[in-house]
């Protein structure tokens, strides 16, 4: 509801399933401060991806280096 990153598909945790994340693809996952996406890094970890980046800093630290949300 805040925004996100322009580019970003919104996947709530409560929705986020590792099976349907894209395979081939750049996946870089973020939230409002690291917590919640590092709990997906880790579950898609457990699912055998080893081919996702965790944008540790979330929203807060994007917005804190000037990037805009949409």
């Amino acid at each position: 509801q805040s925004g996100h990153i322009p580019g970003a598909i919104n996947v709530p945790l409560s929705r986020f399933d590792p099976a349907r994340i894209p395979a081939g693809k750049p996946v870089i996952l973020y939230c409002a401060t690291g917590a919640r996406s590092g709990m997906a890094v880790r579950a898609l970890g457990q699912a055998g991806r080893e081919d996702v980046v965790h944008y540790r800093p979330g929203v807060t630290g994007w917005r804190l280096q000037g990037g805009r949300l949409v």
